[in-house]
């Protein structure tokens, strides 16, 4: 096995941190796209 003992937070996370900002971004736009096609069909009552 390796020598090398792990130490808290020495590791680089910058993608995962860049990742999962694109994750939320993706979620919020997708919620602002269903809440203006339900206000769209509120409106027009389709």
């Amino acid at each position: 096995m390796s020598n090398i003992k792990h130490e808290h937070g020495k590791m680089d996370i910058s993608d995962q941190q860049k990742t999962f900002s694109r994750f939320i971004s993706f979620g919020l736009y997708l919620f602002y796209a269903s809440l203006a096609a339900i206000i769209f069909l509120a409106i027009f009552n389709s």
